[in-house]
């Protein structure tokens, strides 16, 4: 039997509508697999980005505190050097104050006459020389020539050997100082200095240890005393 014109359109346009629905579910398939791909790269592109921002920040939080640390640790050597700084003031100061007082003893002609003796005395074992040259403070010559005429025979007695002394009268000690001689072999080679600021800072030297523990305290991170 021979279709109609009518059959003929009825079934195209059932064609088309099938074709078109096909395309339709296409063109959605495709739109959901783009979707979905654009999703997938946005979730990747997302998290690289993610992973680089998180990296970036840990990254300048390690900076920030290595730079906290390298302040801190500034900031504590300023303060120990500080610290430090004061300490060695105060001893300073200390040691200043105990040069005065040194001063005071040759004020006192008794004390002085009796500390010169014990020092020429020193000076003469020390040396063990048979020509000694003294020098001292101008104003001192009088007592020290009598000091030294006083330890010749006692010095004599001891070692069993003379000894000539010449106190040097062309260059004495400075008078400023607080006291005490110079002594030097003949040759002016070997020296005793046993004024009083040297037998001071000699003081001072083997006393360290003592006096900074007396003034400021044991230090619990020093291993060794001496």
């Amino acid at each position: 039997m021979a279709l109609t014109d009518a059959d003929v359109q009825k079934q195209i346009k059932h064609m088309m509508a099938f074709i078109e629905q096909e395309a339709n579910e296409k063109v959605e398939e495709i739109d959901a697999k783009a979707e979905e791909e654009f999703n997938i790269e946005k979730g990747r592109l997302v998290q690289t980005q993610r992973v680089k921002i998180m990296e970036y920040y840990e990254k300048k939080e390690k900076q920030i505190e290595q730079h906290k640390k390298i302040q801190m640790s500034n900031l504590m050597n300023q303060s120990r050097l500080k610290v430090l700084k004061a300490r060695d003031d105060m001893i300073a100061d200390l040691l200043h104050e105990a040069r005065q007082r040194l001063a005071e003893i040759a004020q006192d002609p008794a004390m002085y006459s009796t500390l010169m003796e014990g020092l020429l005395l020193q000076g003469f074992y020390r040396l063990l020389e048979p020509k000694v040259t003294v020098r001292c403070r101008q104003q001192d010559v009088e007592m020290v020539q009598a000091a030294v005429n006083k330890n010749i025979p006692i010095y004599k007695e001891a070692v069993k050997s003379n000894i000539v002394v010449k106190i040097d009268m062309e260059r004495f000690l400075p008078s400023d100082i607080c006291g005490g001689v110079e002594m030097y072999n003949d040759n002016g080679k070997i020296k005793v200095s046993n004024t009083l600021e040297s037998r001071l800072e000699l003081m001072a030297q083997q006393m360290m240890p003592e006096i900074r523990v007396a003034l400021f305290g044991v230090n619990p991170n020093r291993k060794f005393t001496d």
